[in-house]
């Protein structure tokens, strides 16, 4: 009896390794090397925390910004609509919750603003008040810093879409934007918690 030849087993399918973007790459270095820049400020926050020898302490003078957080939060939602929007093809979709985006930030910083002008003329709060003003205009600043940097950004591609530059082929730089904008908006989350809840 002839043995039959043997059939070949297939070799399984291997897919190709491909390098990710270089923007998707820069965007999470940039967010790796800032979380751990804030990390830095937070813990000497935490640390100082109750150590200064005169007043005001935070209670006397903080109280916590809800609606700039609320706006702030809510520019997250909206950045993501537009990023899906634009994936999609609608650019003017796009532009709308942009704008939105763009809006509910600089409410935050107006805020901000507005808070620490009543801190700094009718409280006399500065940076050289206490150990406590420092830690809160570094921690607080560094993230206002962050805000107007993402504003900045934003600003210029509303710009550009209102002049027709931007379309379906952008949605992804758009969305590494978006990734910057999403870091920020976690880091007030933990600032937030650490001045206004466990600060006080």
């Amino acid at each position: 009896m002839a043995s039959a030849a043997a059939t070949p087993i297939p070799a399984p399918a291997v897919e190709e390794w491909t390098l990710p973007s270089r923007g998707r790459v820069g965007v999470l270095a940039l967010i790796l090397t800032e979380s751990a820049f804030f990390s830095i400020f937070v813990a000497a926050y935490v640390f100082y925390i109750g150590k200064s020898l005169s007043p005001p302490y935070p209670r006397d003078v903080l109280s916590p910004p809800i609606v700039n957080t609320v706006c702030l939060l809510s520019s997250s939602v909206s950045i993501v609509f537009a990023v899906r929007a634009l994936r999609m093809g609608h650019t003017r979709v796009f532009g709308m919750w942009w704008l939105v985006t763009l809006a509910l930030g600089l409410e935050f910083l107006a805020g901000t603003a507005l808070e620490w002008h009543r801190l700094i003329y009718r409280e006399h709060f500065t940076i050289a008040t206490n150990l406590f003003g420092t830690t809160y205009y570094s921690l607080v600043g560094l993230h206002a810093l962050h805000v107007t940097v993402g504003l900045v950004m934003i600003l210029i591609v509303m710009v550009l879409t209102a002049g027709g530059h931007v379309t379906r082929r952008d949605a992804e730089h758009t969305e590494l934007l978006s990734w910057y904008w999403h870091f920020v908006d976690a880091v007030w989350v933990v600032v937030f918690t650490t001045v206004y809840v466990i600060g006080r």
